[in-house]
């Protein structure tokens, strides 16, 4: 159980610092949005592993793991990540108050808004569905391990996942102070372009890694 336990930290370490659209859309809602709004996103995330986990824990995911099913995710991905990138793209920056401190629109997006951009945009990449079915094939297959340690490593890895994602939005918080409205203008610009750039080259990706055309 300690080994399972010490293994899935590390791959959730892992998981959590790949460099993916997830990750900047985290730091800039964070940072436009605050604290609480990247916590909730962060909870739509964590939410959509867990449900990969589950389908890849049941044998489902494997089985819509196709090139037909990757290349319908990957376009719905594409999509997503390039509307999310339009839309950071075109945000205004928001007034300063009298203290040189952002300040937060009055109108914000409830909490459902958060966990379901979250979701969305990271249950949509087909690379993460082959990742956590190549995963839980892997460590059920090549190892003797019995289910409690199976729920062991995955909730620790998907535990480390959230954690490490809350982290991420404490550290833009602290950040956020010293943001002004041309600094946050182009934190805007740049993840939205890395956004829509995200989004065309997964459908790139998925279309040259498929064998339905």
């Amino acid at each position: 159980m300690v080994a399972a336990f010490l293994k899935g930290i590390l791959l959730g370490l892992t998981v959590a610092f790949l460099v993916g659209p997830v990750f900047f859309a985290l730091l800039q809602t964070s940072i436009y949005r605050g604290f609480r709004a990247g916590v909730k996103m962060a909870v739509g995330v964590v939410l959509s592993d867990f449900l990969l986990v589950f389908l890849s824990y049941i044998g489902l995911l494997q089985l819509l793991n196709n090139s037909e099913n990757n290349l319908i995710f990957g376009a719905l991905g594409s999509i997503v990540l390039i509307i999310f990138g339009v839309v950071t793209f075109n945000r205004k920056p928001v007034l300063k108050t009298n203290e040189n401190k952002l300040k937060v629109p009055l109108k914000k997006p409830g909490t459902l808004t958060y966990i379901v951009k979250g979701f969305f945009m990271n249950i949509l990449n087909p690379f993460l569905l082959l990742f956590w079915a190549s995963a839980m094939s892997i460590y059920t297959t090549n190892q003797e391990v019995e289910k409690s340690e199976i729920i062991m490593f995955f909730s620790t890895v998907l535990a480390t996942i959230f954690v490490t994602d809350v982290v991420k939005c404490y550290v833009a918080k602290k950040i956020k102070r010293y943001i002004n409205e041309k600094s946050l203008f182009w934190i805007n610009r740049i993840v939205g372009i890395i956004l829509l750039c995200f989004g065309v080259l997964l459908i790139g990706r998925v279309i040259l890694s498929s064998d339905f055309f």
